[in-house]
């Protein structure tokens, strides 16, 4: 028998994982991308025009790109949602933290959690547990104590929370708040976590803080920008896009050290935003508003997914997914048992990823029972069953097209997401059985979850309404 070309060797040993029974495949390696407020087409290859990120639109070219992943629209309700598998109505943390709220509004928030619980069987515990070697890197924003903060989950707490390893503690300064938003920083902790732990399977979780502001880049892309013609202020303005490409660049860096290490053939990665763009800046045309909406442009954004010998590249995939299932799609690809007594409410991708039917399932739920006034969030709901989607704001609006205009009252909202992305047809009124169909849906799902439900505040002042009170 002819001997393989090397080049047809590498291919056939690709597809060897997808060809070995689940049990005795190895372990892949995960990493984990979370990028901060990024919306839907600030990446080229989901719609952008104006800034360059080849390695992302390279990843996207050799895995799957979903069109239809969904998030939490803050940052503290989705970093709780992938890290517990849960839904912001069983974890009870909704509500970025620390906490805040609006004493004046119409509705009094139920009680949240302001912190994570040490203990929580974490996508990270139910990993580690599993074999892999677990760490962190980057932005935190599920403690507001003595183990972390927005900033980052501290070294000496780490295992409290499932990591075996988390960064360094940032000194003497935040890189939150100054140089690359500690892009280039992350991207050499990431390349040297690579190198100590390539010999076991591990779980990397890479937290960038960019896009999210204030941003920064580095001036000589920030030149480029200008150069090519954009302007320092405004929507797509010079510093975004450099901030953009710098992070791009750093993601690239780091699926080129899988590569040299030769990791790369067996691990999995993700990448995802945590929630949408800001809305009154960034770019998330066509969908509707951005962070901290109910509308797509708060809680669609983009997703990439690289499985070498296991999900096919360039795939394209509408599957509507959701946070909550990372939790239990990369439990399913490690072959690790879910953790007993923590209800998950994910769904398993991996058999879609590997080239099956999408998940069943009957809808998709979020409850956001806050106010946070600065996005027009108000409290409310959303169920997706097919194409449909229903909004609920429990008590009042607050229309952030319409100069934060504000209306003293609940509504209900219904759009065809298939032939209406924008969400600017809503046929609630039109279709008056469906919407009592999926808005009892929703409520028997938020009663089942026991997350209680904003009630009558009995403070409710109109002329103090926007009014932020005390921290909790």
């Amino acid at each position: 028998m002819l001997p393989l070309m090397p080049s047809t060797r590498r291919a056939f040993l690709s597809t060897l994982p997808a060809l070995l029974p689940a049990q005795t495949r190895p372990k892949p390696n995960i990493l984990f991308i979370l990028v901060d407020d990024l919306g839907y087409t600030g990446v080229r290859c989901f719609g952008g025009n104006h800034a360059r990120t080849p390695r992302l639109d390279q990843l996207a070219a050799e895995g799957v790109k979903f069109t239809q992943a969904y998030v939490q629209p803050q940052c503290t309700p989705t970093r709780a949602s992938l890290l517990t598998g849960q839904h912001t109505a069983r974890n009870r943390m909704w509500h970025v933290i620390p906490g805040y709220d609006y004493p004046y509004m119409r509705l009094r928030e139920p009680a949240y959690r302001t912190s994570l619980d040490r203990g929580t069987p974490t996508l990270a515990a139910s990993l580690r547990a599993a074999g892999y070697f677990t760490g962190i890197i980057g932005k935190w924003h599920l403690t507001a104590n003595e183990d972390g903060h927005y900033e980052q989950l501290f070294p000496e707490a780490a295992s409290h929370y499932g990591f075996d390893w988390a960064a360094p503690r940032n000194n003497p300064r935040a890189p939150h708040s100054r140089g690359d938003k500690g892009v280039d920083q992350f991207t050499n902790e990431a390349c040297a976590f690579l190198e100590r732990h390539r010999d076991r399977p591990f779980f990397l979780y890479l937290s960038h803080h960019t896009i999210h502001s204030p941003i920064f880049a580095p001036d000589e892309l920030r030149q480029k920008y200008r150069a090519l013609g954009y302007h320092e202020e405004g929507i797509h303005n010079a510093t975004y896009l450099a901030a953009l490409e710098h992070m791009d660049t750093g993601i690239g860096r780091v699926l080129d050290k899988l590569k040299a290490l030769g990791l790369e053939e067996n691990t999995l990665v993700v990448f995802l935003s945590d929630n949408g763009g800001v809305h009154t800046r960034w770019d998330h045309a066509p969908l509707r508003a951005g962070k901290g909406s109910l509308y797509e442009g708060g809680i669609r954004v983009p997703c990439i997914v690289r499985w070498p010998g296991v999900a096919k590249a360039g795939t394209v995939s509408a599957t509507p997914v959701h946070v909550v299932d990372w939790y239990t799609t990369l439990l399913d690809a490690a072959n690790a048992p879910a953790p007993s007594g923590h209800t998950l409410d994910g769904v398993s991708l991996v058999p879609h990823l590997r080239g099956g039917a999408a998940p069943k399932r009957d809808r998709l739920c979020w409850y956001l029972p806050l106010y946070d006034i600065q996005w027009g969030a108000v409290p409310g709901a959303i169920v997706r069953e097919g194409d449909w989607k229903l909004i609920e704001f429990f008590g009042d609006y607050v229309d952030i097209e319409k100069d934060y205009a504000y209306t003293p009252q609940g509504r209900v909202e219904l759009y065809n997401l298939r032939t209406d992305t924008g969400e600017r047809n809503n046929l609630a009124a039109k279709m008056p059985a469906r919407v009592k169909a999926m808005r009892a849906a929703l409520n028997e799902w938020i009663d089942s979850t026991g997350a209680g439900r904003p009630t009558p505040n009995p403070n409710y002042d109109p002329e103090r309404r926007g009014t932020i009170g005390r921290k909790r």
